[in-house]
């Protein structure tokens, strides 16, 4: 396009942050993604969530920190990979996606087998949740540590779902960059 630089703009963060770094910056950069963030919010939540309600013996307690933490470390990873591989940028955000879809549906499966009710999308506490992530800087944790199971659950769920929206995102742009860029070495 006539006018126009090599650079990507990160269009995912652009209300969030007024750098002109590309998409997924050269070389990590990952703090400034809001996957990552909502990611690293979802890993700590999870953590405190299996410190108060899940058997510290089972292994579904491990399953899902270790889920967390694999959605965050490897957004984090694909970040620093960005500089050298597009390729494995997408293969380890895509499996960071993986991962977190993997964490949902343990947490569906703590609410359906323990009873609970789990959040109509657009419930009024799932709407609330949505509007508290819009927030900057808001801090989960005081609803980690005080609410019961249910609600606990509940909320990260729909972090979850954010995170996921955000990845989806990222991975379609991702994507289009890299056949993109294919294409036009191959010009």
């Amino acid at each position: 396009m006539p006018g126009r630089t090599r650079h990507r703009t990160n269009r995912t963060n652009r209300t969030h942050s007024s750098q002109t770094e590309g998409f997924t910056p050269t070389h990590g950069g990952y703090e400034v993604l809001l996957s990552f963030q909502k990611a690293r919010i979802v890993f700590d939540g999870t953590v405190r969530f299996c410190d108060r309600f899940v058997d510290k013996r089972s292994h579904t307690r491990d399953q899902m920190v270790q889920e967390a933490r694999s959605g965050k470390q490897n957004i984090l990873e694909g970040s620093q990979a960005s500089g050298t591989s597009k390729e494995t940028e997408f293969k380890l955000t895509n499996v960071a996606r993986a991962s977190l879809e993997e964490l949902l549906e343990d947490y569906r499966d703590y609410l359906r087998i323990g009873d609970y009710a789990l959040w109509e999308k657009n419930s009024k506490e799932a709407l609330y949740v949505r509007k508290l992530g819009r927030k900057s800087n808001k801090s989960y944790r005081t609803y980690f540590e005080t609410r019961p199971p249910e609600i606990v659950a509940n909320i990260l769920i729909c972090l979850i779902h954010q995170t996921n929206y955000l990845l989806d995102q990222q991975l379609r742009r991702l994507e289009q960059d890299f056949l993109a860029e294919g294409a036009s070495t191959n010009a």
